[in-house]
């Protein structure tokens, strides 16, 4: 790190180790801001995106039907921006069958982050955000993975560093741990400061984002979390009522400016063109969701008006969660026999709905709907509309 390049940083400052190396010091958050024209009409798009999510999940009969393959999906990108291969259907399967050793060594690693925000949204009940709500997700993500070994669910004791090989030759040197403790201190006070409405929620997700990142006051695990905060703040926020906003998808297609941007605001202080480079991801990620939602309801739709039996309707609503199914899984799901399961299973491969899967000796067989597996995991770049 160049102290040249962070002269002019309005955000932090930078200090000299005694071992040689430069560290980024952030300061406090702002508690209030002045925003650009172009902030300001970004953030008015994100907005009615974001409004017109929530609306339609307000809408659905059961809003919890579509936030399992959101959350799902967001896991799967977040995971893979730290490196991971899995995939979505490996995670859809992985759930079905979680003791096979059929899937990629990472696969835990993203169910983990399921795991985590789940458990994330249940505690928000009892447990306001704070640095302990951020021990106890942190410990989750980390159960059993890679870093299962750099102390999950405690805040780092030693300086880490992103890039390099060493803390001198690093792209970016977080806090040595007694700043790292004030900054940690300061943004939990932001969190529950006075008068949280001066700065618009969606402004606060990435101000928090680009803070926590900044700190990085974990061993391992830092990017991920981080990310997954997002989702917990929009939520906590009241932006939306259900995790349906799966931003790290525009981060993994971006990765490169993702980075950058984070970077940039400590380099430069200036906040305008973070600021627009996540509210534009907002509003196109909340665009996607709603062109993905209206897809899937429409397809289930047209199952639930064929001639189904009971069990059967009913298993097309499990599908809306994950595409694949075996019977026995089926069974368990439903609260049914073993016989009810076949039928219903075996009606809907009658009519087109499921698919068999190709056989794999160490697994019964397992049936996919794959026309709900495209909507849930293909590209809608295309199709999507030129308003964002």
């Amino acid at each position: 790190m160049d102290p040249e390049d962070f002269s002019n940083s309005g955000t932090g400052r930078l200090i000299r180790a005694p071992t040689g190396y430069y560290a980024f010091v952030p300061g406090s958050l702002p508690r209030d801001l002045n925003y650009t024209a172009d902030v300001v009409q970004v953030l008015s798009l994100a907005d009615r995106k974001v409004g017109n999510l929530e609306g339609l999940c307000r809408r659905l009969p059961n809003p919890h039907l579509l936030s399992g393959a959101y959350v799902g999906r967001e896991a799967v990108l977040s995971s893979r921006i730290e490196g991971t291969q899995s995939t979505q259907s490996d995670l859809y399967l992985f759930e079905i069958d979680p003791e096979e050793k059929l899937y990629p060594p990472d696969i835990r690693e993203v169910h983990n982050y399921v795991l985590a925000l789940y458990y994330a949204l249940k505690r928000l009940e009892t447990l306001p955000l704070s640095l302990r709500f951020l021990r106890e997700l942190h410990e989750r993500l980390m159960q059993e993975v890679r870093g299962a070994d750099k102390t999950p669910g405690q805040f780092r004791t030693s300086q880490n560093w992103i890039g390099g090989r060493t803390p001198t030759d690093a792209r970016f040197v977080p806090p040595p741990v007694p700043e790292m403790n004030e900054a940690l201190d300061d943004f939990e006070k932001f969190l529950h400061r006075e008068n949280p409405g001066k700065i618009p929620p969606l402004i606060e997700c990435a101000l928090l984002h680009y803070q926590f990142e900044s700190i990085h006051p974990f061993l391992d695990g830092n990017g991920r979390l981080g990310r997954l905060l997002i989702a917990v703040l929009a939520i906590q926020r009241g932006c939306l009522s259900q995790p349906l906003l799966y931003l790290s998808e525009y981060f993994e297609i971006n990765r490169e400016e993702y980075y950058n941007q984070l970077h940039d605001v400590s380099r430069t202080g200036e906040w305008d063109s973070w600021l627009v480079f996540f509210l534009k991801g907002v509003a196109e990620q909340a665009d996607d969701a709603i062109r993905r939602a209206h897809l899937v309801l429409d397809i289930c739709d047209r199952y639930k008006r064929l001639d189904l039996p009971p069990a059967a309707q009913r298993l097309v609503e499990i599908l809306m969660q994950n595409p694949y199914v075996k019977i026995k899984w089926v069974a368990e799901r439903l609260k049914v026999s073993h016989p009810t399961a076949t039928k219903a299973v075996s009606r809907l491969e009658q009519l087109g709905v499921l698919t068999p899967v190709p056989q794999n000796k160490r697994r019964g067989q397992l049936f996919v709907a794959k026309e709900l597996l495209d909507a849930f995991t293909k590209d809608m770049t295309s199709s999507a509309s030129q308003s964002v």
